[in-house]
Parts: C-alpha cells; structure tokens; sequence
C-alpha cells in the first residue's frame, strides 16, 4: 500500500462552510442576514435568520433596516407574515396611485378570493404550486355557496396577485422571486361583445327613452361610445356645442356609497367630436335642465360641480340608475299592459355598455380606421380596439377580398 504523498492527505476534500460576515451570509444561490430581537414579553435577546436575498447587496440593506426597526422595538419578522397581513398593507399603499373605483374591486377580490384560501400562509411559504391550487380551487368552488368561479373572475384574481407579489419581490424585498410568475393559471380569452343591436333596434331604443328625462345620457352614450362613469362625470365646462365636441376628462363611480371622481381608465383626457343631431340632442337637455333649476330654487345642487346629468334636484345620480332603465323601458314595450300593443318584433335585451359596443361596431363596419375607433372610445392602445372587435374586423377584412377585387376590374376596363 503506498503512502500519500508529504503534505497530502487520503481524507477527501470537503467544500469549505460558508461564512457569517457582519450578520450576512450566503445560503446556497440567495443571501441571509441574522439580527439579534429581544422579545418584548422576557426581555430576552434571540437571532432572527431571514433569507431570500437575491444578492449580498440587498440583504445588507434589509439588515441595517432590520437593526433600526429592532432598536426602536418596530421589528417585523418577515419570515412570519403572512398573505392577508402582506396584502393589507400593500392594499393600503395603493390606496393613493390607483383610482377608487379600483381599489374598492381590489379589496373585494382580495377578501372574496384569496385571503379565504391562502390568507393563512406565510408569504415566504406560497410557492407556485401554491398559487395553482389556489386557481383551481376557486374554478371548482370559488364562487358563491361553493359554486364555480367564472375563469374572467380567476384571470381578474391573478392579475392583482402578480402585482403584489411582484412588489413583495421589487419593493418590500420579502421574496426572491414571485411564485405567481410560474403559476399555472387558467387561460384568459377575449370575449366577444354580445349581441349587437342593429341600427333600426338602435332608434327603436331610442324612440322608447326619448320621454324619459336621461334621453339625453343613452342618446350620447350611443353617439360617442362613452363609458357610464364618464358620462356621469361630464361638466357642462367640457360640453362645446359650437365646436361639436366634449372633452372627458375623468370618471365617477360610487364606493361605500360615496360618490368617487376619478380619472378614465387610460388615465388619459380625450376629445369627442359630436354630429349635428346630438348637438341639438344636447341643446334640448341644457334648456331642460335649466327649466329645472327654476322650477326646485334653492334646493338645486348641481350649481358647485356643473354636471351634464344630474338628478330632478341637480344631485349626482348613481351608477346604478343608468344601468337598470334599458332593461325597464324594454320590458315595457316588449310586454306592454295592453296587450294588443304587442310589438310584432321584440326589441332584444340589451346592457347599458352595449351602446359602446354598438357605436364602435358600427363605425368599425363603416370602414373608419381602427386607430380613430380607439381614440373615440378611449383605448390606450389601437391593439386593444382590434383584440376586442377581432369578429368585425374579420368580417371587414371578407368584405375588402371583394373590393380589391371589384377595384382590380374596373382599372381592367379603363
């Protein structure tokens, strides 16, 4: 048997143990750093390890955090939080960058959808699989008395916990990595606008809300394709009538039953320009308007904002209250009490947000430019008009085969 070598040892080499420095070290690929607490109920000082840093950098700026926060007896063990404490406090730090309306829809996803299944779970705990289960479970029984969840409402639910996650990982610097990003999650398709009035169903509507004192409102949402919360926002100050057009600038909705300005959903301002017969449309209205102003005295409200549309009193009308009259004045004259007025050709139910879809239609039919589509109706991006009216852009494109056809035949001739 021959004998090792001087200097040299026949034990095998083992892979040197990692080292503490100033309270940071280094644990497989992510870093950790380790502070003394003292609890506040003995008095007595324990190491507290939290890991997940990304780099050597960034656990050394959570360290000295950590050391303030423990001196001043503020310590969060990040280890122990868990997803509902994360998301109250991330839900209250967008309390101030995103529009109400929003945050309220944030909140009762949250409460709904997920503190129920993963609330408990310690934030560093959730991993993918965590995330995926999580879908599933709301698909299967998600919704109300255990009942599915519509997949648009699961899509909707993870695109909010991608956003916080990803701020827990940016941010707050709790994860290394988000686990929502390599979750499996249920495919989310556009759906197609619904049914479609057509133009005489269209007048026909109109025909039936002209005696109503909000004719006004359908008559406009119909023309430029505005979202109710827009409507609901306009002032009288955007409204040029000489010029034919109005400018909308922000949206209202209702939270907590409070009335909420806030921005449109581009977050942007745009001009819309009118024809002719909504001028008028509109003229008629201001005129009605003032008529009741002189008619409630001091009673009207609606001299401080200057809304377009206002209650009988001038107060601010709720969302709610558009949205219910289409399907009242329908059901009246589809089922009229007297019976022989029975129309011969029911007018189809239809929500108030169809009358976007329909002017957008309509114009997209008409051959107008999907870019000029996207601005009169607001969208951010012209991708977004084409995603959503995908089947009448297929129907336009059949129809353009024809006329480069047709074109092609009478160049032939000349």
């Amino acid at each position: 048997m021959t004998k090792p070598l001087a200097g040299t040892s026949d034990k095998p080499n083992k892979k040197s143990a990692p080292k503490l420095r100033d309270g940071v070290m280094k644990r497989g690929t992510t870093w950790s750093y380790v502070i003394r607490v003292k609890d506040s109920e003995t008095g007595e000082s324990k190491p507290k390890w939290v890991g997940g840093f990304a780099t050597e950098e960034a656990a050394k700026a959570a360290r000295d955090e950590a050391r303030v926060n423990a001196r001043r007896g503020e310590y969060v063990d990040r280890n122990e939080i868990t997803v509902s404490e994360f998301l109250d406090d991330w839900i209250e730090d967008h309390a101030m960058e995103i529009k109400p309306g929003t945050l309220e829809d944030y909140r009762i996803t949250i409460r709904l959808y997920i503190k129920p299944f993963i609330g408990k779970a310690k934030l560093q705990a959730v991993r993918p699989a965590t995330i995926t289960k999580l879908y599933r479970d709301l698909l299967s029984r998600g919704g109300r008395g255990g009942k599915p969840l519509a997949v648009s409402t699961v899509v909707h639910t993870h695109a909010i916990l991608r956003r916080a996650f990803r701020d827990a990982v940016e941010v707050h610097e709790y994860l290394s990595s988000s686990p929502v990003d390599k979750a499996k999650r249920p495919r989310g398709d556009w759906r197609e606008p619904g049914l479609i009035w057509t133009p005489a169903q269209l007048r026909t509507f109109l025909m039936l809300a002209r005696s109503h004192r909000l004719y006004a409102f359908f008559h406009l949402a119909a023309y430029t394709g505005a979202r109710r919360g827009e409507l609901l926002n306009l002032r009288w100050p955007d409204v040029d009538l000489e010029g034919r057009q109005i400018t909308i600038k922000g949206s209202t909705g209702v939270v907590d039953g409070e009335h909420i300005a806030g921005t449109t959903k581009s977050g942007r301002t745009r001009v819309v320009t009118l024809d002719e017969g909504t001028v008028n449309v509109l003229r008629a209205h201001w005129e009605a308007q003032e008529a009741e102003k002189l008619q409630v005295g001091d009673v009207w409200k609606g001299e401080e904002n200057g809304h377009v549309f206002t209650t009988a009193w001038g107060g601010p009308i709720y969302p709610t209250t558009v949205t219910a009259l289409p399907g009242k004045l329908i059901k009246a004259y589809n089922e009229p009490e007297d019976r022989s007025q029975i129309p011969a050709e029911p007018l189809p139910y239809a929500r108030l947000h169809d009358l976007r879809h329909i002017h957008a239609t309509t114009l997209l039919l008409a051959s107008v430019p999907v870019h000029v589509v996207a601005a009169r109706l607001g969208h951010s991006d012209p991708a977004i008009t084409l995603r959503v009216y995908a089947h009448v852009i297929r129907s336009a494109e059949t129809a353009a085969a024809d006329v480069f056809a047709h074109s092609l035949q009478l160049n032939e001739g000349t």
